[in-house]
């Protein structure tokens, strides 16, 4: 290969220009690929376009090194499932898993081979709008999503199965911390601690390379200062070095170009020369590398030894994923449209999703018999409640609406519709035996570029939920939203409130089997709910203080016109069945530092009992808290959890290990040291982060 084609390998461009800033760059795609420049195209889908351009590669160019074609399949491709931080709320990772594998089909017969998901930007920020395609704030959540979503779509760690037509390259996001950016506001400022960085966001990265993810996508943010797409602490020294990740780091949209900006690099040629030195191995749009890459490489300035290793990593995972023996797809079987089993599953998993915050007096389920029940609320009728970064299927199939939805699960029942106007809402609530009332955040409210400094429901919204709750009939609430929210004064009043998120194309149907009790909610918080937007930062593993809170101290660490600690905290959630969970008992009192370095653990079991009269679901969560150690932990931090399925009166056990990695943490060191101290470990079981159920463990 020539320089020129070893650089064209590292160089992604864009073909229509609908993800990020900027327009498309189709005839320079073109020319590139015809010119054996090209290694790689996102925003291109569907099967004749993508065997198109694809033959151009293949058929024109000196070398026929095909090209590997991206999208941004996050929750869907055609068939759109909950936003990913609602698929954390199931507490349940095979949620993660009938999303990829129904996404696997429809986006690899598009043409389309390289998602760029899952994201596991572990975050303690409900401003950012990029909660809404993670997971939540906890590194362990977010480490056994991301597993469970890398190995659905690319099958076994080895890459052995990438070629199969039923896989597709993951890719890991965003390398490193942006969950960590200040004010919440996107592509922002990131600085912390080294054990900070590997002991809560580095965590799933980790997890994610171990279970074989072929990419890693580098972050927007700076950490400590350096920008994450020059970053060779973090990409070379901890990803590719400490990690022997074999894949290869592909950059953010335009973010190699964006070291200028950041103030890191003074042109293009530094841009690219300090950012795949660092550890890059593809450029995404920005064309600094295939620009100035000769240069550099005649001046050293780009070691050749670098430039191969890149090209290398490219290579190897267009040979894994078949790309050289079946450069195009098959245009007869190409999917174009959500089939039944999709839809199925699809409604399914936003059932699933959904947590049930509160439900006084047993106002849900409503009786199916109900003779009339009024609809209202600015999302009462929507057909988009897809969420943020839903794929091309939000923009061709609609999401079936929550009114239309109750008038399926309700046949019998007058059912009503008003919209936003408070009046005609309490009009219709007046003529009803109950009202749903249906608001929160329009889908363009959440995802990249989309913080709000204010997090309560946005304008009229809570005039409106009181004008209904003023006409004394009976009403419930249902949120659609895709990060956490304040909840003003009408939570307080309002008899139920449903967490039903931005839940893909069958949304509303899975509105209506929660509301009427065809489905049984079952969901837990991923991430705390603030009072005030104030109190931000809040979240459930916090470290302690030398003043902890106590309300008849005045000097400890609390605000003096806010009540303290959440509005709902981290794992909460209702059903409608009860539950008691026991005690948590452990194998052992105690084992040794040599013992866990061994690989022994210990057994903590829980039981847990249905006691009320409907089937449902309990998630029993597991914290550890170390409780005096050389670097302060958090109070509490999540190290297992199970979701399971009892029916009235019936009782099971849930047994989870705690080892090594549970019990110990990263320092500060940069070079990494993991450490598992002597002392006392508390082990608290129960149903969210607020139990006080715990057995103790000593470390020896």
């Amino acid at each position: 290969m020539t320089v020129q084609e070893k650089l064209g390998q590292l160089q992604q461009l864009t073909w229509t220009g609908e993800t990020g800033p900027g327009g498309g760059q189709t005839a320079e795609t073109e020319e590139a690929a015809r010119a054996g420049r090209l290694g790689s195209v996102l925003n291109i889908h569907g099967a004749a376009h993508t065997n198109a351009l694809q033959r151009i590669a293949v058929e024109e160019s000196r070398l026929g090194i095909p090209l590997l074609f991206g999208l941004d399949v996050i929750h869907g491709f055609w068939t759109t499932f909950p936003i990913p931080l609602a698929q954390a709320a199931a507490f349940d990772p095979e949620v993660s898993r009938s999303d990829a594998e129904v996404a696997n089909a429809e986006t690899r017969t598009n043409g389309v081979r390289w998602t760029f998901a899952p994201m596991m930007d572990v975050t303690h920020e409900p401003r950012w709008g990029r909660i809404a395609e993670g997971s939540g704030e906890d590194p362990y959540l977010n480490a056994v999503y991301a597993v469970a979503k890398i190995r659905a779509h690319q099958g076994a760690a080895d890459g052995s199965e990438l070629a199969h037509d039923d896989r597709l390259a993951a890719c890991a996001k965003h390398f490193v911390a942006y969950g960590g950016a200040e004010g919440g506001r996107d592509y922002n400022t990131v600085d912390m601690s080294e054990q900070r960085l590997r002991n809560h966001y580095l965590p799933p990265f980790k997890a994610a390379v171990d279970a074989g993810a072929a990419t890693v996508m580098a972050a927007f943010n700076t950490v400590g200062g350096v920008p994450a797409h020059g970053n060779a602490h973090t990409m070379q020294a901890i990803l590719k070095d400490e990690w022997d990740f074999d894949g290869f780091v592909v950059s953010d949209y335009t973010g190699v170009q964006e070291l200028i900006a950041h103030g890191f690099a003074e042109d293009g040629a530094d841009a690219a020369a300090l950012a795949f030195t660092a550890g890059m191995d593809m450029e995404m749009v920005s064309t600094d590398i295939t620009e100035h890459g000769e240069s550099l490489v005649a001046s050293g300035a780009l070691p050749l030894g670098r430039l191969d290793d890149a090209v290398a990593r490219v290579l190897r995972l267009k040979y894994a994923l078949g790309l050289f023996d079946t450069p195009y797809c098959d245009e007869s079987a190409e999917i174009t449209e959500p089939g039944p089993a999709a839809r199925t599953a699809a409604r399914a998993a936003a059932a699933r999703c959904m947590v049930l915050l509160k439900n006084e007096a047993s106002a849900l389920p409503l009786a199916p018999d109900v003779g009339s029940v009024a609809v209202v609320g600015p999302f009462a009728d929507s057909t988009d409640l897809h969420g943020t970064w839903a794929g091309p299927g939000c923009r061709r199939f609609p999401s079936v609406s929550v009114v239309d939805a109750v008038r399926d699960a309700a046949p019998s029942a007058l059912v009503t519709h008003a919209g936003t106007d408070p009046s005609e809402a309490a009009d219709a609530a007046r003529e009803a035996d109950v009202t749903v009332v249906v608001v929160g955040e329009d889908p363009a409210l959440s995802g990249e570029a989309a913080a709000r400094a204010d997090i309560g429901l946005p304008a009229g919204q809570e005039e409106l939920i009181a004008a209904v709750a003023a006409t004394g009939k009976p009403y419930v609430v249902v949120l659609v939203n895709g990060r956490p929210l304040v909840l003003g004064d009408w939570y307080d009043a309002a008899p139920a409130v449903l967490e039903a998120w931005h839940g893909g194309i069958e949304a509303g149907s899975a509105v209506a089997d929660a509301l009427f009790g065809a489905v049984n909610p079952g969901g837990k918080l991923p991430v705390t709910f603030p009072r005030a937007v104030g109190q931000i930062p809040v979240y459930y593993n916090h470290e302690s203080t030398g003043r902890p809170y106590d309300p008849d101290e005045k000097y400890t660490s609390k605000y003096l016109d806010l009540e303290d600690g959440p509005r709902l905290p981290f794992g909460h959630g209702l059903s409608y069945t009860t539950f008691t969970t026991s005690a948590p008992t452990l194998t052992r009192e105690s084992l040794t530092r040599d013992e866990l370095s061994d690989g022994a653990t210990v057994e903590v079991t829980v039981t847990v009992t249905n006691t009320g009269d409907r089937i449902g679901d309990e998630t029993v969560q597991l914290y550890v808290h170390d409780v005096a150690a050389s670097i302060a932990q958090p109070v509490r931090k999540l190290r297992g959890f199970r979701r399971v399925t009892l029916a009235p009166g019936a009782t099971t056990t849930a047994t989870f290990p705690l080892g090594e990695e549970d019990l110990g943490f990263w320092t500060n060191d940069p070079a990494g040291t993991f450490r598992v101290e002597r002392g006392r470990f508390d082990v608290y079981a129960g149903t969210s982060s607020t139990t006080r159920a715990y057995g103790t463990l000593r470390v020896l």
